[in-house]
C-alpha cells in the first residue's frame, strides 16, 4: 500500500529518518533538478520522504551533504541500502521500481531502447549542449563533442517531438517527466528556443496534477529558505 506521508527534515543526516525499507528517501531542495524527480514519485504514486537542504543557504555544501553527493548536486535518493545520485540515474531506478505505475517500458518492450535513448540524449546531449551554449562556448572540436552542435542537438529533439503527442509517441513515460521538466526551465531562462513544438510539449507535460502539486509546494518552500536566508543576514 501506498503511504502518502510526508516526513520533513530541516536538513540531511545521511540517514532517513525511518526506517520502512520500501520508501524511497528523496534529498531535496526546491525549484531545482529535485523537482522533476519529486514529480515523478508523485507520478508513481511511491512512497517517500523529503530530507531538505535549503540551497540558498549553502546546506547542500556541507560535510553531511557532500558524504551523499561530493558535488553538492541534488536530487540523490535512498531506497534501503541503495544511494543514487545523478538524475539520469535516479529516473531509471525509480521508474523501474514501481513498474505498476506503467511510465517505464519493459525489458523486451520494443520501445525500451528508444527510452533509454532518451533518458542519455538529456544527459549526455542536451544538457552539455546548453551550457556551452548559455557560456557561449565552443563545443569540442569533432568528432570529439559529444553532442555534435547545438543546433543538431536541438533539431534531433525537435524532430522526436513532433511526431507527438510525447517523446515515445502516444505512450507517457518517466521520460516526459524528465524532459518536460528540463524543457520547462531551459526555455524559462531563454536557454533554448521556445519553438511551437517545444511550447506544445511543456504545455501537455506541464498539466498534469503531478506538476501543479508540486510546484505549489515548491514555491511554499522557496518562501521560506528565502525568509530563513533573510532572517540569518539580518542578526
Amino acid at each position: 500500500m501506498v503511504r502518502y506521508k510526508r516526513a520533513i527534515a530541516s536538513r540531511p543526516d545521511g540517514r532517513p529518518a525511518m526506517t520502512d525499507p520500501n520508501r524511497i528517501t528523496l534529498y531535496y531542495s526546491p525549484q531545482t533538478r529535485a523537482t522533476g524527480t519529486r514529480v515523478l514519485l508523485e507520478e508513481l504514486g511511491a512512497p517517500y520522504d523529503l530530507l531538505i537542504l535549503n540551497m540558498k543557504a549553502g546546506e547542500q555544501r556541507q560535510p553531511a551533504y557532500l558524504a551523499i553527493n561530493p558535488l553538492g548536486k541534488v536530487p540523490a535518493i535512498r531506497h534501503g541500502d541503495a544511494l543514487v545520485t545523478e538524475q539520469v540515474a535516479i529516473t531509471i531506478y525509480l521508474a523501474d521500481l514501481f513498474p505498476q505505475a506503467g511510465l517505464t517500458p519493459a525489458l523486451g518492450d520494443p520501445l525500451r531502447g528508444p527510452y533509454l535513448r532518451w533518458m542519455v540524449f538529456y544527459a549526455a546531449c542536451f544538457e552539455p549542449a546548453v551550457i556551452d551554449s548559455a557560456t557561449h562556448r565552443d563545443p569540442a572540436p569533432q568528432p570529439m563533442s559529444p553532442y555534435g552542435d547545438f543546433e543538431t542537438m536541438l533539431r534531433t529533439l525537435t524532430d522526436q517531438l513532433a511526431k507527438g503527442p510525447y517523446l515515445l509517441g502516444e505512450r507517457f513515460t518517466a521520460a516526459d517527466v524528465l524532459w518536460g521538466g528540463a524543457l520547462t526551465w531551459s526555455t524559462m531562462f531563454k536557454l533554448v528556443p521556445e519553438l511551437p513544438v517545444i511550447a506544445a510539449y511543456i504545455g501537455r507535460c506541464g498539466a498534469r496534477p503531478s506538476v501543479a502539486r508540486t510546484k505549489a509546494k515548491d514555491a511554499e518552500l522557496a518562501a521560506v529558505h528565502e525568509a530563513a536566508v533573510a532572517s540569518s543576514a539580518t542578526r
